[in-house]
């Protein structure tokens, strides 16, 4: 697995401030919080109310040149879902969503989890090829696909 590269090489944050979907005092604002607690600033950022996660899996698109899935209303085959276990779905919040040969297409809202993307090509015996969707598309596409309830 080769590290994804940005297309763009502007920061997240930067890239949000100039299409105009946060200002630089928003910006600035998620920084601290991150700075003080960590984690990722396009959660952050989401959970400040400054801007909408599919928002955030758009400009991850841009910015890594990955395609963006919204899987709300996108059916999955149960069993190409089942290629990766429960548990590591939900723990990287990852979901399977196609199988054609040797390659998985997989959906993800944290594209640059190196980690879970190797995990799941060491799973399923396959090379990964990697969409941006947002983090309560895949919690939601997890729990109906794991759970059963269609």
């Amino acid at each position: 697995m080769l590290p994804i590269k940005r297309v763009v090489s502007k920061q997240l944050g930067e890239l949000l401030v100039e299409s105009g979907i946060i200002n630089r005092g928003q910006l600035e604002k998620a920084l601290k919080v991150q700075s003080e607690k960590g984690g990722l600033i396009g959660k952050i950022l989401v959970s400040l109310g400054y801007v909408k996660e599919v928002e955030i899996a758009q400009a991850l698109t841009v910015q890594y040149g990955l395609p963006y899935l919204p899987l709300d209303n996108y059916e999955i085959n149960p069993d190409i879902v089942k290629l990766i276990p429960e548990n590591v779905a939900a723990q990287y919040n990852v979901i399977a969503v196609d199988k054609i040969g040797d390659l998985v297409t997989i959906a993800m809202s944290n594209p640059l989890n190196v980690q879970a993307i190797e995990d799941v090509e060491l799973i399923t015996k396959c090379k990964a090829q990697v969409f941006v969707s947002t983090m309560t598309d895949i919690s939601n596409a997890i729990k109906r696909y794991y759970s059963g309830s269609k």
